[in-house]
């Protein structure tokens, strides 16, 4: 692979330019960031005006699960986009009949109803309301560690520093430890140990809240921005029967988890848990027009077969979407990339990063599956203690940037949250390219090495 331009640095200049004078960043102070001027992308690469070429270890924001300018997905928006380039959510559109059959295909239980969204954070948004009437309760219970978007509701529900500036502690949110045993809340020294503790600490948090006040729990089956922390085995399972003995709505997110990314169609189906409601977007059409929503279990389907829904989106169900989405799950499906996922999470990247954690002291442990995992970055493997502070930023938070340098110089482009760096690349990642990315993280890895004690 190599880029397909002529280095032209000052064409990137003017993006760049363009970009400082008129781009408001998600998640930044404006003038303290310089965003990469990205000249082209494809497969698992991508490439700046310079011409420096890097392997992407981030997925963009782990959702292009088949890579960039996948061919049939390209064609597919073409395609829509001659013959029906778009069209509102009230009508029968034969791409958005299709989408939601393929996807209600896919989904674990009898989430047979697909309400179509533009992204996650919405996705969630809807999730909760349809909790919230479908009960006739107002509570919704989230995890500390998790991330479950920007919108209003959605950002409240999120366990992470984010929430901060947004939190008025009036969205009837209400946040508990889920299990991670590597950095127990429960002083629990065993899987079985913390499942337990986790599973009391969630029904307790409930008793002392009033079941009858709680409408939903909401959980990434598998947590991703927060850390990649798989859950024990029974926890999920153990969240379902809370969930049916209080009469609450389980909710998993698969935003970020779901469409291979963890070597199943969706995550939960490794924990054989069914939830009532399973929020999607990403890897759904991996990301190539924005889509997301909210797969419906036949019970809470059946509250709005005579009572109106109160919600919608303009774009809800948008054909150039729907068919970027058929394109992908059908390519996925005859490609076998789950399966490819599943297999190079299980003979390359697990076996490789635990072979980088033997040698390297700054790795203290390596998480994941499938396509999906996470190495979690320390000062001293006997204490635990972060490589950088919680939410550092600043100076604190150097030896990460160092990291990340590094990272970047050896050609790869990484993920990196706090203190920790997630290996999520595209879903058919070739064996050869997942090798090159561990070997770029082997080099980088020394320079964290260099802040251990």
């Amino acid at each position: 692979m190599t880029p397909h331009v002529e280095p032209d640095p000052q064409a990137g200049a003017a993006v760049k330019a363009a970009d400082r004078a008129h781009v408001f960043h998600s998640w930044s102070a404006q003038g303290l960031i310089d965003p990469l001027a990205v000249a082209g992308a494809e497969g698992s690469y991508f490439w700046d005006y310079d011409g420096n070429r890097y392997l992407d270890f981030t997925s963009g924001l782990v959702y292009t699960n088949i890579g960039y300018q996948h061919p049939r997905v390209v064609e597919a928006i073409q395609e829509q986009a001659g013959r029906l380039a778009t069209f509102a959510p009230a009508f029968a559109v034969d791409v958005r009949s299709e989408a939601a059959r393929l996807i209600a295909e896919r989904t674990p239980g009898d989430l047979d109803k697909i309400f179509f969204t533009s992204g996650g954070a919405e996705a969630v948004e809807n999730a909760v309301r349809m909790a919230r009437l479908h009960t006739g309760r107002a509570k919704v219970l989230a995890a500390y560690r998790s991330y479950h978007g920007a919108t209003s509701t959605a950002i409240n529900l999120t366990g992470d520093p984010r929430r901060w500036a947004s939190d008025t502690a009036s969205a009837g949110v209400v946040h508990f430890w889920a299990p991670f045993l590597y950095r127990s809340p429960f002083y629990a020294s065993t899987e079985a140990e913390e499942c337990a503790r986790a599973l009391q600490h969630l029904e307790d948090t409930i008793a002392f809240e009033g079941p009858q006040t709680v409408a939903a729990i909401v959980l990434e089956t598998v947590p991703g921005t927060a850390g990649i922390m798989t859950p024990p085995p029974g926890y999920l399972a153990g969240v379902r029967e809370i969930c049916d003995r209080y009469g609450i709505v389980f909710v998993l997110d698969e935003v970020m988890a779901g469409f291979g990314r963890t070597g199943a169609w969706f995550a939960a189906q490794h924990y054989d848990v069914v939830p009532d409601l399973m929020t999607f977007a990403k890897g759904v059409n991996s990301g190539y027009v924005p889509l997301g929503g909210v797969a419906i279990s036949a019970e809470i389907a059946a509250t709005f077969d005579k009572r109106p829904y109160p919600g919608g989106l303009t774009y809800s169900g948008h054909p150039l979407a729907c068919a970027a989405a058929v394109a992908t799950i059908r390519a996925m499906e005859d490609e076998q990339v789950v399966e490819h996922a599943a297999r190079i999470g299980e003979h390359v990247l697990g076996p490789g990063l635990r072979e980088l954690a033997e040698r390297h002291p700054s790795v203290g442990e390596v998480r994941g599956l499938g396509a999906f995992w996470a190495l979690d970055l320390v000062r001293n493997r006997d204490t635990r203690e972060p490589l950088v502070p919680y939410n550092a930023t600043g100076e604190a938070a150097a030896p990460m940037a160092a990291f990340g340098a590094a990272c970047k110089k050896n050609g790869l482009w990484p993920f990196i949250n706090m203190n920790r760096t997630h290996a999520v690349p595209a879903c058919n990642i070739t064996e050869a390219e997942a090798k090159e990315g561990l070997a770029a993280l082997d080099a980088a890895l020394t320079v964290a090495d260099e802040h251990t004690v």
